[in-house]
């Protein structure tokens, strides 16, 4: 259950944002008073912060400005000014979006679900190793085992194993990968990113006729599967 900290100086208000983000699975935690953020945050480490700019003893730019110091998962100003210059003060010190008062419990609920979904997406993105059933990719090696067993790989070919399995489970385009793996757009001529997926596949054990590891999605690319390395 994701952990937000609501900053909000309105009993009323943060009251009804805490129980409708409560009944939509997450765990929150209400403060009505600047002075009091920085130690909560240093402690509790929340998955997300919601941040009222109009706080008693410290306002929520100044905290912002504070928070980024240490703090880096996201922060979501509620603001009453709808103004060009109080947005772009909140982005140049380190916010990740804005909701105008009053607030739109739904729209709040969207942007809280689309903040922590980018967060997540960067973690798994950024990670050394990959784990998916016997298969383990070891990023700064370049290590691949299957069953326990070493998987030789060309350089390019274990760049393009390690594209798929850090997606797994979603398609990715063949001009997604081709300008990845080679560095400018697909031509629809190229066949270097099929020539290496075949080879992918022989040297995974995977069924080159009919393949379930490297699974080819028609109009969509390839895809690594995630329940197929048992």
């Amino acid at each position: 259950m994701p952990s937000i900290l609501l900053v909000e100086d309105d009993i009323r208000l943060s009251s009804l944002i805490g129980k409708f983000l409560q009944s939509n699975n997450f765990d929150v935690t209400s403060i009505h008073d600047g002075k009091d953020v920085i130690d909560y945050v240093r402690k509790a480490s929340p998955d997300l912060i919601i941040l009222d700019v109009m706080l008693p003893n410290v306002d929520g730019f100044s905290l912002c400005k504070q928070l980024r110091k240490f703090y880096q998962q996201p922060i979501l100003f509620l603001t009453a000014k709808d103004s060009d210059f109080d947005h772009v003060l909140g982005l140049e010190i380190g916010a990740d979006d804005f909701v105008i008062k009053p607030v739109e419990p739904h729209v709040l609920l969207a942007r809280v679900n689309v903040l922590l979904r980018r967060t997540q997406q960067y973690i798994n993105k950024n990670i050394d190793e990959i784990t998916l059933g016997k298969l383990h990719i070891d990023k700064k090696s370049r290590l691949v085992t299957l069953d326990e067993q070493k998987v030789d790989l060309t350089s390019h070919e274990f760049e393009l194993l390690w594209l798929l399995a850090k997606n797994a489970g979603e398609p990715q385009s063949r001009d997604y990968i081709h300008q990845q793996m080679i560095g400018r757009e697909y031509d629809g001529l190229d066949r270097s990113v099929d020539v290496r997926i075949s080879r992918l596949r022989k040297k995974l054990g995977d069924n080159t006729t009919n393949p379930f590891r490297l699974i080819t999605v028609w109009g969509k690319g390839y895809l690594c599967s995630t329940t197929a390395w048992n």
